[in-house]
Parts: C-alpha cells; structure tokens; sequence
C-alpha cells in the first residue's frame, strides 16, 4: 500500500511544492420507497409538490415516525465501510431557515451518528492503493429545491425531495491529489450499489459531495481548509479541486491568507467562488429533537443485515483472481459494476460449460466495454447476452474463428444481427477460418513467388516474417489461422 510521500502528488509552485490535502462528505440518497420521517413516495422525477405529505410540509402538529428500512439501509452500509455501528444514536435539529425547508429545522445526527470510524480501499493503479479513513455516517432529511428559472421576477420551491433519508458519509483527509479523490468517490459509489442503499445516479442528484480542500508545505501542520458545496459528478469534483488548490496556493504565494469559507465551483469558467464566509456561518443551535425518541438497536439486528450482505467489491475482487487466475486490474475492472462482475460470471459459466475465464475477461474489458463506451453505456447495459459472449469464446478456444474473425462477429452482434447467436452469424456470413493447410500452402507459394527480394531480406532479417503473415492473411480475406501460417512460412523460408 502507498504512502502520501510520493512527489507525483506534489503540485509546484512559485515557492516550491505543495501538498493539497482532501477530505469529503458524500450525500447518498437512501434507497428507500418511502421518505425518513413520512410516507410520502421517494420516486424521482414526479411533478413539482406530488411527493409531499403533511409531515414533510411541516403543518402544525404533524409527528415525525422513524423509517425502518432507512435505519437498516445505513447499517448496511457502514458494515460495508467496515465501521463501528453506534447501536444508540441521536436524532437532533439543525436550525436554519431556507424556502425548501418548510420546518425551519432539518432533522439530522451531530454528536451521536448512526455508524462510527470504518475506512474504503481504494485501486489506484494496478501497482497503488490507499486507505481513506471514514470519520462518520449519519442519516438526515433531505431539503426541497428552489428553481429560480421558471420565471423572471420570483422563485418557486418543490418539496418532493423535501424529508427523503440521506446518509452523509464524512470521510478524514486522507487525499493528497484530485485522482485520489475521484477514485475514493468511485469506489464509494460502487460499495453503495452493491449494498443497494443508494443508487449512486449523480446527475438526478442522488449522490453530491462537498469537497474540502487545504494546501500545505510538505511536512507542514494542515493548513485552512475551504468547502466547496453541492459538486455533483466526479469530474467536476476533480477539477474543482485542481482549481481550488492552484487558487490557495496563489494567494499564500502573494503573501495572503486562507479564509476559511463555503465556495461554490463553476464548470462553465472553471473558477471557485466565495458563497459565504465563516464569519457569516450558520450557527445552527443544534439540540435533541423532542419528538424522536434516541435510535437504540441491538447486536442480533446488525449480525441479522451482515448475514444477507452481498459479496463486496474488495471480496469479490479477491475471488475472481484466486478462483479464475485473473489479474488484479481485469478483476477491478470487472467488479466495478457489480452487473458486469455478474455478467461475466454468467458468461464463464454459460449452459453449465466451465470456459477460460482470462478470454472472457479480455473480451468484455475489451472490444465489449469499447462498444459500451461509444454508446454511453455500462457493459451489463448493452444487448450483448453472456450467451454471445460464451459462444464467441467458444468459437475462438475451438478454432473456429480467430481472435481476428472474434472482432467481426461482434460487429455484427453490435449492428444488424443484434439477437443472433455467434456461431450463425459465422456461417451467415462465411468468417470460418482457413484451417486448411493446403489452401494456405498455396497462398504462402504465391507471395513467396511473387516478392524473392523480401524472401532474401527474410532470410538475413527473420523480423520481416510479420510482413508475409500480413500478406497471407489479406489473400485470405483474413480467413487463415495465423499460427498454421506462421509455421508453413517458417518451413518455406527455413526461418
């Protein structure tokens, strides 16, 4: 595992290096069909104030009444942090006044958080890894949302999203670079959608952090941090950082001080900017709330969740390489998506044959996950069944096609033969390869004869050998097995 020294973190400047320091706190909607402290419906997308019951619209003498299944989703989830869980916990109120929060207070966790101190590996290469301390989870309310777009003169506010549980996950400031951090974000996400309790959907706002980011001399005490709110997808997250910390060290370099403060970071000019200062900070009076009783559980219910966990990444990593001799990054590469990991399985597996797991790794990792990129989409998310998959490997392993004649198939499963089975479309189309050897004898005489120059350079040079394979495989419309060529080329030229 990596230490923090490493100089590639180090950003310079005009004074010498700087060390950027981050820390992060992860607002993860709750998957829950209904909201924390109401029953009012979670779903996304429904018109402007159809989510909102009398509670979450804060009428008088309405009573919040815990949701069960958010208390168990946080459990969950800090047992795949592996952090404490707190069996007591607080609810308290978080007093401020803001149009989207009808209240006037969010219901929320301070002193007492539902789940303590855990920590998330985090893959930065196939050779780097770091450990990212957790320092808390607690659950709260989510606010409405004020648009200020929908008209020129006023504001509107939707309470939909008003009350809906989230789990804010305060991570200690374990990142030294914005990679660090957009790879610490990743990983957190994939936990979250293995475990099912959040679905990690950044752009409908179900997962948004706040990055806190200082600078500092190597070596130096931790300098003043600046909050950077509401960033919400990992490549904003990663340039705000990378702005944030060249902003820092340009003012210390002139000679001025850190404020801390709340910014707010702009894509569109790709600046930071002041929000509001800690002067001007809330003081947010918080207090036990009076109408919730503390949150008290006990072990059995966390041995009971822990019990029905699903494999995690970090485990399910380490089963693919023991059990199916993959690399380390074709194993972090395909747990990243906890479908693909299934995907892959299904297809190693396929019509219970047991196939080489390593040439189904390189086919999803490769020409597969290349189709899913240029369509916007996860590899689990294409059309491509683990049957295509399975018959292609099976076609290549029996040497019906080559791994050439592989990628052509695909091309057809990708365009117009979206439903076909693999070993259809080879006799469809005739992409069966050569494997006679004397159709390639007469191929390899032919260009033998037609190029004696090359022959002789061959002869001196066995590196032109690559040349006559090319010219065999276009005389054979790429049809031919290109180890039958080889040989009989070797033999023809006594290479």
């Amino acid at each position: 595992m990596s230490t923090h020294t490493a100089t590639s973190k180090l950003i310079s400047g005009a004074t010498g290096d700087w060390e950027v320091v981050i820390g992060l706190e992860i607002h993860a909607q709750v998957t829950s069909r209904s909201k924390l402290f109401s029953g009012a419906s979670t779903e996304f997308g429904g018109a402007p104030n159809s989510h909102v019951s009398l509670v979450d619209a804060a009428m008088p003498g309405m009573l919040p009444v815990i949701n069960e299944e958010c208390v168990k989703q946080a459990i969950r989830t800090g047992l795949g942090l592996k952090a404490k869980i707190n069996h007591r916990s607080v609810f308290d109120r978080k007093n401020y006044f803001y149009p989207d929060l009808p209240q006037g207070y969010q219901i929320s966790q301070y002193k007492n958080p539902i789940v303590g101190e855990g920590e998330v590996l985090v893959d930065l290469s196939p050779t780097e890894q770091i450990c990212v301390g957790i320092e808390r989870l607690h659950l709260e309310q989510d606010a409405g949302k004020s648009l200020h777009d929908l008209g020129a003169n006023d504001s509107h506010v939707d309470l939909n999203r008003s009350g809906v549980a989230l789990m804010e996950i305060v991570s200690k400031p374990d990142m030294r670079s914005a990679e660090e951090a957009k790879a610490y974000v990743t990983k957190l996400r994939t936990i979250l959608r293995y475990i099912g309790s959040c679905d990690g959907n950044m752009e409908q706002g179900s997962l948004r952090a706040d990055v806190n980011v200082s600078v500092r001399k190597p070596g130096a005490p931790l300098g003043t941090r600046c909050e950077i709110k509401n960033v919400n997808s990992i490549r904003f997250i990663g340039q705000a950082i990378d702005v944030e910390a060249r902003r820092q060290i340009g003012v210390l370099e002139d000679g001025g001080t850190i404020d801390q403060e709340t910014r707010l970071y702009d894509p569109n000019k790709s600046e930071t900017r002041s929000m509001r200062s800690k002067e001007e900070a809330h003081d947010y009076r918080y207090f036990p709330d009076p109408d919730l009783l503390p949150l008290e559980f006990d072990q059995a219910t966390v041995d009971a969740l822990a019990k029905n966990l699903p494999e995690l990444p970090d485990a399910k990593k380490a089963r693919f390489i023991a059990q199916y001799g993959l690399s380390p990054y074709d194993a972090s590469v395909l747990v990243a998506d906890k479908e693909t990991a299934d995907r892959f399985e299904e297809s190693v597996k396929f019509a219970g044959k047991t196939r080489d797991a390593k040439a189904v790794a390189n086919l999803i990792t490769g020409d597969v996950a290349a189709y899913a990129n240029s369509c916007g989409l996860t590899i689990a998310q294409t059309h491509i069944t683990p049957s295509q998959i399975a018959g292609i490997v099976d076609l290549v392993a029996d040497n019906t096609i080559s791994s050439k004649l592989a990628k052509d198939v695909l091309a057809y499963i990708t365009t117009t033969e979206k439903n076909s089975d693999p070993a259809v479309i080879v006799t469809k189309y005739d992409l069966k390869q050569v494997t006679d050897t004397g159709a390639i004898e007469q191929a390899v005489d032919e260009i033998i004869a037609k190029n004696p120059d090359k022959v002789e350079q061959a002869k001196a040079k066995p590196t032109m050998l690559g040349w006559f394979v090319g010219q065999v495989m276009k005389a054979t419309g790429g049809k031919a097995n290109p180890q039958a060529v080889n040989e009989i080329l070797k033999t023809k030229l006594g290479i």
